[in-house]
């Protein structure tokens, strides 16, 4: 949890006080850090579905017939190949490589739809525009417009299914479709399966954009519509025996499938290589971009000196963000985040390493104990 006072707080921060959660910043924002028990969170998104409030999202809508090229020649990944429906993720870099933002772009037509960080969202319109000289392009910031909520878990699919029609397991990681949300009510509450035959219920229905990713779904939908669809989606995962999941659990679960968070794991410190983001976030095929020239340096070079792992504590302390690690005694790096896992159980985190250290196995040290360099896919199984 980052320990910056929120500039902005979720919609749904009544809701969710209404319900006994407890709240914390993440992402900059306002969001749940659990409802009452987050091993039973974490639960629901290894064994049935969750339900996630991801309100911490920034929103842009790009137009323009030079929209494509635009985007092509700031962003780190290929915009250009996008086909309709389909979606990317891509760093934002300065002329030095170091990661400005974490962006996802999604074609759309003759629109092309971005989103990041509420916690980057004034200087990421000012990259963007300062950008735009010759170019026939126009944005929106659609801050204020949009919301996401998101399901997660094995019976997701289920779910999804159930209350829009849409295959979730037909989509590819970012591929997206626009959807209707269906449910019975009454009397405001949700009540029963869509598309069931129940005298004295009426059917709401709410447009969504369901964009698929990880094991499950997000739901992007008007704000005004944001808290008729968490009662629906609450609802739902309750049904399936599920249950919604704050930020303590979903950090953990991200740190099990090695998963680093932009604004906790790599930022402006870094270039990708050092992040780690290098055959995830970045085409070399694509042609020149904003940081291109380091790219390629640190690509032919074939190493940095530091670079981001995943780490195992032993123990039961969880390390705070900036831990300091050490080896002899002489500090050797950083953990950059942490928490507590009930599946796998174990504390895991990530941190900063430099290359004598962060060779599979090493073991290094923090104030609190000890710390395994490991990869989460294979330890933790």
């Amino acid at each position: 949890m980052q320990n910056a006072e929120a500039q902005i707080e979720t919609p749904l921060a009544g809701v969710h006080r209404r319900a006994g959660a407890k709240m914390g910043v993440w992402f900059g924002c306002t969001l749940p850090n659990d409802f009452g028990d987050a091993r039973e969170e974490q639960w629901f998104a290894n064994e049935s579905v969750a339900l996630i409030d991801k309100n911490y999202r920034a929103y842009f809508t790009f137009t323009g017939p030079d929209r494509v090229r635009y985007l092509n020649a700031i962003l780190t990944n290929n915009i250009k190949d996008l086909a309709n429906g389909q979606g990317v993720v891509s760093l934002l870099l300065n002329a030095q490589g170091r990661i400005l933002g974490e962006v996802e772009t999604f074609a759309d037509g003759e629109r092309i739809f971005l989103v990041s960080y509420l916690m980057i969202r004034e200087r990421l319109a000012e990259v963007l525009e300062k950008y735009i000289i010759m170019d026939d392009v126009t944005f929106s910031d659609d801050a204020e417009k949009f919301g996401t909520l998101a399901l997660e878990g094995p019976q997701a699919a289920d779910v999804v299914k159930e209350l829009t029609g849409a295959d979730l397991n037909s989509l590819p990681e970012l591929g997206w479709v626009d959807a209707m949300v269906s449910s019975r009510t009454s009397d405001g509450a949700t009540a029963g399966k869509a598309g069931s035959d129940n005298s004295g219920l009426s059917e709401r229905i709410i447009p969504c954009r369901l964009v698929r990713r990880f094991a499950g779904m997000e739901f992007i939908v008007e704000r005004n519509k944001l808290e008729r669809l968490w009662d629906v989606l609450l609802q739902a995962t309750r049904r399936h025996g599920g249950g919604p999941m704050g930020y303590k659990a979903l950090s953990a679960q991200r740190l099990v499938k090695g998963v680093p968070w932009f604004g906790y794991d790599f930022g402006e410190k870094q270039i990708p290589h050092e992040a780690g983001l290098e055959s995830s976030h970045i085409s070399y095929t694509k042609g020149c971009y904003t940081g291109q020239e380091i790219v390629e340096r640190v690509r032919s070079r074939g190493q940095v000196n530091r670079r981001r792992v995943e780490l195992l504590f032993s123990g039961e302390g969880v390390p705070e963000s900036g831990a300091e690690l050490t080896a002899d005694g002489k500090p050797i790096g950083y953990v950059t985040r942490a928490a507590r896992s009930w599946f796998p159980p174990g504390v895991l985190g990530m941190g900063y390493l430099g290359k004598e250290h962060r060779g599979v196995g090493t073991k290094v040290q923090w104030s609190g104990g000890n710390a395994t360099v490991v990869e989460f896919g294979e330890a933790l199984r």
